[in-house]
């Protein structure tokens, strides 16, 4: 993790270079990777409560999450993920410890894709609903309470 340097904006600090550069790692995994065609640009990148989290190594995006502000004030933690050539290397653990940081004590929610829920079990998550399918990847809702 040597050489990883953690950042943290609201799309308002964001430069378009690093939007770009963001968005297309999240292609790059969810559509082309995983074969899910979706709309990656829900229109949730740009709301208020918004807060992008990424780790850049050499100026390059290594590793993401977004933390969403849902209406009821709950945190939702999505868009979890790890360039295939920095996996193994701990990103998305340091990543969810300071996405919690930043979330402090209120309630947080996720859909882990259902082969994490170990993963995010470490972190305090616990499930929190019946798994389901989602673009053919099976997902488990997950709450974390302070």
């Amino acid at each position: 993790m040597s050489g990883t340097q953690l950042r943290v904006a609201g799309f308002g600090e964001l430069d378009v270079r690093t939007f770009h550069d963001l968005v297309r790692l999240r292609v790059d995994v969810f559509v082309v990777e995983q074969e899910c065609a979706y709309p990656e640009l829900d229109g949730r990148d740009v709301e208020p409560g918004t807060r992008h989290l990424w780790l850049a190594r050499d100026g390059a995006v290594v590793a993401y999450l977004r933390i969403l502000a849902d209406p009821d004030g709950v945190a939702r933690i999505g868009r979890v993920v790890v360039a295939p050539s920095a996996r193994g290397a701990g990103h998305a653990g340091r990543l969810v410890v300071a996405a919690l940081a930043e979330i402090g004590d209120r309630p947080c929610v996720l859909e882990a894709q259902s082969h994490l829920v170990d993963f995010y079990s470490r972190h305090g998550f616990t499930v929190s609903g019946p798994e389901y399918v989602e673009d053919g990847i099976p997902h488990t809702p997950m709450r974390r309470d302070p």
